[in-house]
């Protein structure tokens, strides 16, 4: 008897969860338009369902002799979402916090680098939402 009951419970907390992420899917079309034709996406969606101080964390690499964009969107509104970027030895390369927690920056990579992209709700304009980045490069 417990058996089903715990199958039951165990499918119902990954709907719940898949369907707070399907929420996140639209929020990727409003980050979208910080992409001019200029830049190319790399085809990922990084996405997050984050409550108060939870920090979402992902990793990408950046070639070398490109130019990227990352965009950083949570809701309708611009600069509830707190991004920065380390390098492989933890080194804080960037954070939109020191730019009013701009929704996107350009980045000129010389060398390649695999980083680790930290985002966070700002404590100030939200308590939860979806973190989504976009990384694209120039073409």
């Amino acid at each position: 008897m417990k058996t089903p009951t715990l199958i039951i419970l165990i499918f119902s907390m990954l709907a719940f969860a898949n369907a707070g992420l399907a929420q996140c899917d639209s929020f990727a079309e409003d980050c979208d338009e910080h992409f001019s034709e200029a830049y190319i996406s790399d085809g990922q969606e990084y996405r997050a369902l984050l409550h108060s101080d939870q920090t979402a964390v992902f990793e990408s690499t950046l070639f070398g002799s490109n130019t990227y964009r990352i965009a950083a969107c949570s809701g309708k509104s611009n600069g509830n979402l707190i991004f920065s970027i380390y390098d492989q030895e933890g080194n804080l390369i960037f954070t939109n916090e020191e730019y009013s927690n701009a929704p996107y920056w350009d980045f000129a990579v010389s060398s390649t680098v695999n980083v680790t992209i930290e985002a966070h709700l700002d404590p100030n304009k939200s308590e939860s939402g979806c973190a989504v980045l976009l990384i694209g490069f120039k073409k």
